[in-house]
């Protein structure tokens, strides 16, 4: 079953004479989505951009890990492990040729995940090594990433 997606983008850099230089004009942009907030975001600022907004780099990343956790936390369900918080701090490595092209080579998923005491934690491992399979950013992304869960336990709760 296809389905779509729609964004809009909506350029915020012009300082008034456009692209007329290289420097006239800001990388700054909008993503605005139809009932959703928007989103201010700017060019890596090894590229001229806004240290304080997102870049598409930022957002790609994030939005791995986002997909990465959600599977996470369904398959976690069907597998009768119960997980009571969730956080992650991946990081990527890019590079950029003499050209100025550049790309992702690799991204590191660190989830740091709490689970009830009893969980079998190699069952909870195993589950990352799952989601690729299914996760529809992971499988569009064509760069190697990596999982490195680590988990705590915290004890049942009392009835």
């Amino acid at each position: 079953m296809e389905h779509s997606y729609r964004s809009h983008i909506a350029w915020t850099g012009n300082r008034g004479t456009g692209t007329s230089g290289y420097q006239s004009y800001a990388r700054t942009w909008d993503i605005a989505i139809t009932g959703k907030e928007i989103v201010h975001c700017s060019n890596d600022p090894l590229l001229g951009g806004d240290p304080g907004k997102m870049n598409p780099e930022d957002l790609l990343l994030s939005s791995l890990s986002a997909c990465h956790m959600l599977w996470y936390l369904h398959l976690a369900s069907d597998a009768g492990i119960t997980v009571v918080d969730y956080e992650d701090s991946p990081v990527a490595t890019g590079e950029v040729l003499k050209g100025g092209a550049g790309r992702f080579i690799s991204a590191i998923l660190r989830p740091k995940i709490t689970v009830l005491a009893g969980t079998n934690i190699d069952a909870a491992t195993a589950i990352h090594h799952e989601i690729h399979k299914v996760c529809f950013i992971a499988r569009s992304v064509n760069f190697p990433v990596i999982y490195q869960p680590e988990f705590t336990i915290t004890p049942l709760p009392s009835p």
